[in-house]
């Protein structure tokens, strides 16, 4: 879902294995995001006495925020936003709707919402802090703005030459092909201090790459799915860096912790009467 195209010639929606290595990605860190929005009020009614939330999640992926949301008594409706979003199963109660867009679009008005949340889309965006107010604008007074995207803070300290490399390319390749950018995330909370919220706060997560994790299981499927990339000629990884890294990941003795996710959080102000 970004100005360039994102992911449209590295992870296609159609090809074999995608809905499991989105979903991987989203098992690592769904704990973590429920965890935060329970604590904003998504599951308790936060928004307000006796006022239901509406939701809408930007880059919905496979729906695993989507659908926990429309479980949650305190929520009216769900809306569940991507340019494909055909890994999202839709709730028959009607809570849960998706909606075929891109963010980017400048027509695109989906409506107002006490919850809006965003995960693994603007890094992806090369106009990230005007894309942030746009989505702050889609709150109602009072409601929370949350997003999230990928930070790395501990690449550099594997001990694993193999793993180093192959991450470290991977980003590159990210950027090049589909201008991926997280050097920024970290000031998120200034950006959206910056797009008119308060009770700005902000948490990372850095889970373990260990044997059977989902976070592993994610990097090795990206890899994978990104090795026509990795490997073409003139780029910075030699013959055999590639399988040694996955070979590592493969193994029983991979231990190490993956780049991780800032989560960042703002309220918009309820306005005077």
């Amino acid at each position: 879902m970004a100005e360039a195209g994102y992911g449209r010639d590295l992870f296609e929606p159609e090809d074999a294995g995608e809905a499991a290595r989105v979903d991987h990605g989203a098992r690592a860190y769904d704990g973590f995001t429920q965890a935060r929005l329970s604590a904003l009020g998504a599951s308790s009614g936060g928004a307000g006495a006796g006022r239901r939330w509406r939701c809408l999640d930007v880059g919905a992926g496979t729906g695993t925020i989507s659908g926990w949301l429309a479980e949650q008594a305190w929520v009216e409706e769900v809306v569940a936003l991507d340019r494909d979003p055909r890994f999202v199963a839709t709730r028959p109660d009607g809570r849960l709707r998706t909606l075929v867009a891109d963010v980017t679009d400048p027509a695109l008005d989906p409506g107002s919402f006490d919850l809006v949340h965003c995960r693994f889309v603007l890094m992806h965006l090369p106009s990230y802090a005007q894309m942030l107010a746009r989505l702050a604008d889609w709150v109602v007074p009072g409601g929370w703005l949350v997003v999230g995207d990928a930070v790395d803070l501990t690449t550099a300290g594997s001990p694993h030459p193999a793993y180093r490399r192959t991450m470290a390319a991977m980003w590159q390749a990210l950027r090049r092909r589909i201008g991926t950018d997280v050097s920024w995330v970290t000031g998120y909370p200034q950006l959206l201090r910056e797009s008119g919220l308060l009770e700005v706060g902000a948490e990372v997560l850095l889970p373990p790459l260990v044997p059977d994790a989902p976070i592993t299981a994610f990097w090795r499927t990206t890899w994978l799915s990104m090795r026509d990339a990795l490997e073409q000629p003139g780029g910075t990884l030699e013959p055999g860096v590639l399988d040694e890294a996955l070979d590592y990941l493969s193994s029983p003795a991979v231990a190490d912790l993956s780049p991780g996710m800032i989560s960042a959080w703002g309220r918009r102000p309820v306005e005077p009467a």
